[in-house]
């Protein structure tokens, strides 16, 4: 299989937020056919539009809906070389308070979708026999959990699929397909309102990453489309901070 960006076929899960849209935007100037999917086909559509690729709606919530969704666009195109998930949602609640259907409903989000997701397009690419390439978008909220803050149902949504990425990577390396994850601090989005609306909150943050800044959304379609790159063809099951330093020193 070849190694480079330009003819390949992308599914990118969540394609139309702010990070998701980026990498949909990167790859489709790196010369990749787009497909764009999530809940919303409106908005996928009008992202796909601007990039002459494909639009397809799910449910992350649920399983059937994500092998339809991957299934249509497979039968359309052909074939998905490349899975690009930036599926992701939060409710901010401090353990004492967390309820089990926000609790349930993070997890199946931020994970379970991941699973599921990762499943049908391996199956797809597994078929084909050409090998690929799946990126999940992370956080650092992997590795670190946040002080007064209530992310218990975040943190360890995103800490699983850590594990997942690994698990996957070795389990499909015999089929030629490379799994890797992208794990930012806060980027640049509508998502990170409660942190960027506050200057006291984001003035603390500012000072806990050494490079001065948090994340823009370029900061991180950049290294996904590493991942997905020739240079990237011997590596699999990595984590890469996106991070500014944070991670070096907590």
């Amino acid at each position: 299989m070849s190694r480079t960006i330009e003819g390949k076929v992308a599914f990118v899960a969540g394609g139309y937020g702010g990070i998701g849209e980026a990498c949909a935007k990167a790859l489709a100037a790196s010369g990749a056919t787009v497909i764009v999917a999530g809940r919303d086909l409106a908005r996928a559509q009008a992202v796909a539009g601007d990039l002459d690729g494909d639009a397809v709606a799910f449910d992350a919530r649920d399983v059937a809906s994500i092998r339809a969704a991957v299934g249509s666009a497979a039968a359309k195109r052909g074939r998905i070389d490349f899975l690009v998930n930036c599926v992701g949602t939060q409710t901010i609640e401090p353990l004492v308070d967390v309820t089990e259907e926000a609790y349930d409903r993070i997890i199946d989000v931020n994970l379970k979708a991941a699973m599921f997701l990762a499943q049908a397009v391996a199956r797809v690419q597994i078929a084909a026999g050409e090998g690929g390439r799946h990126v999940h978008l992370l956080s650092v909220r992997a590795m670190l959990g946040v002080r007064d803050r209530g992310y218990s149902a975040y943190c360890s949504s995103k800490g699983g699929l850590v594990q997942l990425v690994k698990q996957h990577a070795v389990e499909l390396a015999r089929h030629g397909i490379n799994v890797n994850g992208v794990a930012p601090t806060v980027v640049r989005t509508p998502m990170a309102n409660d942190w960027l609306a506050d200057p006291e909150v984001y003035r603390r943050l500012i000072e806990r990453i050494p490079l001065g800044r948090i994340a823009e959304v370029d900061d991180v379609s950049g290294p996904v489309l590493f991942f997905l790159s020739a240079q990237a063809a011997f590596v699999t099951g990595q984590i890469l901070y996106v991070d500014g330093g944070l991670t070096a020193c907590q």
